[in-house]
């Protein structure tokens, strides 16, 4: 039975952040369970477990609140009031320890924060009363770089991008060569990539991009290890390895098999082991010593994680308890014993920073305005480094997801530990802040996976259905806040992904800072009015336009209906299949109507129903009409999924499904699935043709 939710467990629950309800639509509120409050409140420390425990805890609550002069972090954005600090008693001295090293003290008042220099600075506030508050002072720009421009660049699975280089999946070296080609030849504008984070070890290893073990430091799978300097003074027979490496290629290029992502990583890391052993000239020991005194005590945390894994396993929780915490001092002699392997991660750790910062020069030396836009993920795998490393601020006992809804009537359960929002303003959003400027080091955009998170996420307890959670707010002007500062700091873009349910502010929110949106096509339609498509004009400019994303089918699969008959295959449909192929033809007959309508598709060019009933040739036409309309909208950067480009009609990531299908294993092909290698993808007519529909589009 369930227990309703009492008035003083609501407002407790309130004052903490903590949503008791939410809206799945417009015309229907849901009421979060007392238990589910009740133990989202214990992750935050807060014992409400009881009539007389909920007292207590709205008393000390509230007092704790009506007594402090100041919220652990303040936030004052550049040429404008700062209103937290306005709201201080009058003359209450403030004196603040700038980032730059700057001491001022001033008094209270709308313009104490006037002439301030971006950063975070040390803020104390001491009021007539005497009562002090010490606080962490954000001073931000007012928005963040706005594009070059109007763009148009290319969507990509790194992994899935093989060259007859690469050792059996796509690598940074593909990368920096795909950059350069569509800079120089298609006069793209960048390149987006899936997250490239670290991923926790295993047997077999989760190849989902977005559950890594640390979003801070990149992978080193993603290597091209004939680029690392020290690979041609390397005294083994590296003839060997590369023929270890043509044969993994050979078998997804040739053979049709799957991308093996540990079978690669296995081969790597025996050569990354050989190259080890290959002592650094002093410009090369130089720049490495930089690296690990500018990287500190979050690159040493996380290489003594990869060196503390392979000797007990990925999931830290099931280490030796001493091991369990990284500043015990079971976990120092570890690290002492492990020297050499913790020095080892570290080297990889800079190998790839190094790589990914060439991708990115590369990219920009082709005439790319922004270059290469990587991906964040929304969360981390729970066994993996960053929740060890930074215990306090994951709430244990909890994990990520989303509440049932009209897509998913049972709800979702990412299995990612969500930062607790209190310590992370107590820290001054230290490890946010850390983790974008890793990222910005090389990257010309950020896209941000679930950009709501930054306002509120969905927490279930452990053990808990995903329908049994509650919504926790964070302080979404401080999240901003943090992230213009360091996007402008790196002169950088910032996308967020914002598909699916979006509360009511929240996309209005991050226009205002210019955090640009996602709108994908078919998802576009007049939801206020009757439903329709969107006509180009009326779709907004601030986002990043595409036909598809990783997550959703293909254009040429979606024109033709394969996305349907490929969830019918794996027993994924909860309608009959032929309501769903009606529903699907009917969507897609809709869109291609007015494609006609706008003269941007011959009204001879493709059936009714889709490409599935005409040829090769119509689908073609169809897939260039869906892009010449994009190109029509105001939207300032426009993104071709690059199987796209080849008539690919698999997704790489079918959602709902683990082992019925291959996800995050698939390398780009054509029509037939025949997969196709870089050099070919830069030498198709079909995606040549593709983009030069985006080459004729009107300028935004």
């Amino acid at each position: 039975m369930t227990v309703p939710l009492g008035e003083e467990l609501a407002r407790l629950a309130a004052l903490h952040g903590v949503a008791v309800s939410y809206q799945p639509s417009p015309d229907r509120t849901v009421t979060a369970s007392a238990a589910a409050v009740t133990r989202v409140l214990a992750a935050l420390g807060v014992d409400a477990g009881g009539p007389e425990a909920v007292r207590a805890a709205l008393a000390a609550r509230e007092a704790e609140l009506r007594e402090r002069l100041l919220p652990p972090t303040v936030v004052c954005w550049s040429g404008g009031p700062c209103e937290p600090l306005a709201a201080l008693p009058e003359g209450t001295a403030l004196r603040i320890e700038t980032e730059q090293g700057e001491i001022r003290e001033v008094q209270a008042g709308r313009a104490a924060a006037e002439g301030l220099p971006h950063g975070v600075h040390r803020l104390t506030a001491t009021a007539p009363d005497g009562r002090t508050a010490h606080a962490h002072l954000v001073v931000a720009p007012p928005r963040l770089p706005t594009p070059p421009g109007r763009s148009y660049g290319l969507l990509v699975q790194l992994y899935s991008l093989l060259s007859r280089r690469s050792w059996g999946m796509g690598d940074l070296g593909d990368l920096g060569e795909l950059a350069g080609w569509a800079g120089r030849t298609l006069g793209a504008g960048f390149v987006q990539v899936n997250p490239l984070h670290a991923a926790v070890p295993g047997a077999p290893t989760d190849p989902s991009p977005y559950r890594p073990s640390s979003r801070r430091f990149p992978d080193p799978v993603h290597l091209r290890v004939e680029d690392v300097p020290e690979f041609a003074y390397a005294d083994d027979d590296t003839c060997a390895l590369l023929e270890r490496a043509a044969r993994l290629r050979e078998a997804v290029l040739d053979k049709g098999e799957l991308i093996d992502r540990d079978a690669v990583w296995a081969l790597k890391r025996e050569a990354l082991e050989l190259l080890a052993r290959v002592p650094l000239g002093p410009g090369r020991r130089a720049a490495y010593d930089d690296f690990l005194a500018e990287q500190g005590r979050a690159l040493e945390d996380h290489a003594t994680w990869c060196a503390l894994a392979e000797v007990h396993g990925g999931e830290w929780s099931r280490w030796p308890e001493g091991l369990r915490d990284p500043r015990s001092a079971e976990t120092a002699r570890a690290r002492e014993e492990l020297r050499d392997r913790v020095d080892f991660h570290s080297r990889l750790a800079w190998l790839t920073d190094a790589q990914l910062a060439a991708a990115q020069r590369a990219a920009r030396e082709a005439g790319m305005p922004v270059g290469i836009v990587h991906d964040l993920a929304v969360g981390v795998h729970p066994g993996g480094a960053d929740a060890w490393a930074q215990q306090k601020y994951f709430a244990a006992g909890t994990s990520v997801g989303a509440p049932p809804d009209a897509f998913n009537a049972r709800g979702q359960d990412w299995g990612l530990p969500p930062w607790r929002p209190d310590r992370l303003a107590a820290s001054g959003y230290a490890p946010y802040r850390r983790l974008l400027r890793g990222l910005f080091r090389y990257a010309g955009a950020l896209r941000i996976d679930h950009v709501m998170g930054l306002f509120r996420l969905w927490w279930i307890p452990q053990g808990e259905p995903p329908t049994e959670g509650a919504y926790v707010r964070y302080d979404a002007e401080a999240m901003l806040a943090v992230l213009v500062l360091e996007a402008s700091r790196a002169g950088a873009v910032v996308i967020g992904e914002d598909l699916g349910t979006v509360e009511p502010g929240v996309r209005e929110a991050l226009r205002e800072r210019g955090v640009l949106g996602t709108s994908v096509l078919w998802f576009e339609r007049d939801w206020a009015g009757d439903g329709a498509p969107l006509p180009p004009e009326s779709w907004r400019a601030d986002c990043l336009a595409t036909a598809t994303t990783h997550d959703l089918p293909s254009t040429a699969a979606r024109l033709t209906g394969e996305h349907v008959e490929l969830r019918d295959r794996l027993g994924l449909l909860t309608r009959p299949a032929a309501t769903e192929r009606a529903e699907a033809a009917a969507d897609t007959a809709e869109w291609l109507a007015l494609l006609t309508r706008l003269g941007l598709l011959d009204a001879g060019g493709g059936a009714g129903g889709g490409a599935g009933a005409g040829d090769a040739a119509s689908e073609e036409a169809e897939v260039q009409a869906v892009h010449r309309f994009l190109g029509r909208t105001p939207a300032r950067m426009i993104g071709v999924w690059l199987p796209d480009g080849v008539g690919d009609r698999r997704p790489q990531n079918l959602p709902g499904t683990w082992d019925q299908y291959p996800n995050w294993r698939l390398p780009i092909a054509d029509a037939n699935g025949r997969p196709v290698p870089l050099e070919d993808l830069t030498s198709s007519p079909r995606l040549r043709a593709l983009v030069e529909v985006l080459r004729q589009a009107p300028p935004g």
